[in-house]
This record gives structure tokens, sequence and C-alpha cells, in this order.
């Protein structure tokens, strides 16, 4: 499980089309509010016919966007582009200039057996290229995840060849849509993805595959406006958390402080977490009621799980007004 808060910060990450010329403006007016993360999309949102021209207004995009911030202050977005096939990602780290310090880094679509190699050979060549550091958010959609008998073997050669640069991973994601459409799916707003029994059954298996090691995103909520949309996307996110998922994307600026909202730690876990991570190592027990005195509380058995609930307090807050405080310095808290 990942150590540390940069990896638990994506949270909502807002998608929308590369080629939409009014982006810049919005981010620097800060139309989509503080606390989001923003992916560039040029694959499944454009045209085949118009990658091009939208490669140039996204790189004029963040063009205006970089010279905008040397004036102004105002929020800028951990900021992803999602290309749609590997050498995309260093042509458009060269051409994008000085403007390549917004990127935060690279989306990739359909991470497959077939492309992981090229996908990691680029990532590998811009970290060694620049001297900032570039992530990589490899989404799990393709088609070949519905093959129940191949689908484990698959997802654990992924896994392995992702750890040769496991540091640059900055979150595994799930294409809950692309896994549906392989069945002809689509859920209402009054169901989750969950209820979606082969769907619920893949992203199980990655899960329980990459969750000890990863964080993991949940898969978009495809609804903004009408019946239930708002419940709906409250209802998933609980499941999510559930199910193990840290973060969701979102496919419109209304749904990112329902995400935020539901990334909030509640007082009784923040309380019990700072109890674990400040254990005194030296006691003869490794158990104590102590924390929100609701719960046992026991150091070997709760450590990852207190580890991760206060980098969510940190990124995301405490369902209460108080100053989160944190852990001692002792050896065994975070750093």
């Amino acid at each position: 499980m990942k150590n540390s808060e940069l990896y638990y910060s994506v949270g909502a990450l807002l998608y929308s089309p590369a080629n939409k010329s009014n982006i810049a403006r919005k981010l620097i007016n800060e139309d989509f509010g503080h606390k989001f993360s923003l992916a560039l999309c040029l694959e499944d949102t454009i045209n085949d016919n118009f990658v091009s021209e939208a490669e140039t207004i996204m790189i004029k995009s963040l063009n205006d966007i970089y010279d905008a911030s040397k004036k102004n202050n105002f929020y800028i977005p951990k900021i992803f582009i999602r290309v749609r096939n590997p050498k995309q990602i260093s042509d458009l780290t060269k051409r994008l200039g000085e403007s390549r310090t917004l990127v935060k880094g690279f989306i990739i679509p359909k991470f497959s057996l077939e492309n992981a190699q090229n996908y990691i050979s680029e990532i590998k060549k811009i970290n060694s290229d620049y001297e900032q550091t570039f992530y990589v958010l490899p989404i799990l959609e393709d088609s070949t995840l519905t093959n129940e008998l191949e689908r484990v073997k698959i997802l654990y050669k992924l896994k392995d060849l992702l750890n040769s640069i496991e540091k640059y991973v900055l979150n595994i994601r799930v294409g809950g849509n692309d896994l549906c459409n392989n069945y002809g799916f689509r859920r209402h707003s009054d169901e989750t993805i969950y209820d979606i029994v082969p769907i619920a059954n893949i992203l199980a298996n990655i899960v329980t595959i990459f969750g000890t090691d990863y964080v993991i995103s949940g898969p978009v909520w495809e609804y903004f406006d009408g019946y239930n949309w708002e419940e709906g996307l409250k209802n998933e996110l609980r499941r999510d958390l559930n199910f193990g998922f840290i973060g969701k994307t979102v496919i419109h600026p209304k749904q990112i402080s329902a995400v935020n909202n539901a990334l909030k730690v509640s007082h009784q876990d923040y309380l019990d977490a700072c109890s674990i991570l400040n254990y005194d190592l030296k006691s003869s027990q490794l158990v104590s009621k102590k924390g929100s005195q609701t719960r046992m509380n026991e150091y070997k058995t709760h450590y990852r799980w207190a580890q991760k609930i206060w980098f969510l307090a940190k990124e995301y807050g405490v369902t209460s007004s108080f100053d989160i405080t944190p852990p001692s310095t002792s050896k065994h808290t975070i750093k």
C-alpha cells in the first residue's frame, strides 16, 4: 500500500475533451473550484479524424494556463493527458515546452498485455529525459478482462510489468463504461456498478490483485442531472470505498463536491487512526480502546488502515470541524 499522501491526492478526476477551447479560461477563472484533478482526453472523446487538431488546441490551452500562472495566482489542478498511443507521450512532452511542468502525468487507456511494454518504455524515457517526474495512470478496461478463465493471469502479468515503474504509477484506474460496453450493459441512476455482477466480479479481481500495492480509483458515474443523479452518485461512492476504491473519474463539475465529501474521513476513524499511529510499541499489549473509545484498535491488524485514513484526512479533511494534529514523530509513524 502506498505510504505517501501524493498517491491519494488525485481524488475527483474531471475529464474534458482536449479540444475544448475554453478550458484554459475556466481554469484561470477557477470555475471548477479548488479541489479536483483534470484529465485532458485525446482518446475516446475525440473523433479519430481530429486528433492532430485536438493536440494543437490542447497545447495552446496549456501554454495559456502556464503564461497566466506567471502573472496571477489561481488554483492549478493536477493535470493529466489521456493519450491514445505510446508515441504521443514523448511527442507531446517535447512540443509543450515549458508548459510541460503543468502536466503531472499521462493516462493510458485500455492498458493491456499488448501495449503495456511500449507505454512503460515511454514513461521510463521521459522520466530520464526531463528533470520533473511524470506519473502514469493506466486504465484497466481492455476487453481481454472479460475472459474469466484468463483474467487473473492477465492482471498478475500486468501488475508484474507495472512493478518495474511502480514509483511512477500514481493510480490504477478502471474503465467501468468500457467493461460494461463489452456486454451491452448500462446502469441507471438508481443502480450502482456493483449491481451488475459480471462487472463487479472484474472489479473485485482488480482490487484483489492490485490493492495491496497501489491506489485504485473508482469507475465513472455517468449521471449529472435528472432523477436521482446525486443520490445515486453518493450511493455508489459509499460502495466504492467499501470495495477498496479511492477517488473517482467525473464527467461534470457538479460531481466534484460529492466525491470530495465522500473522501472525508469520519471523526471516529480519524481519532482511531491517530491512536494506532501513535501506539507505544514498548507496551506489553498492542491492543487498546484509545481513540474514539468505541471499538478495539489493534496495532498489528489496523496499521495499514490507519495510514490510509491519515492520508485521506490530510488531503480531504474530517467530517467534524477541528484541526488535524499530526501523529507523533516516533519511528513507526508516517513520515
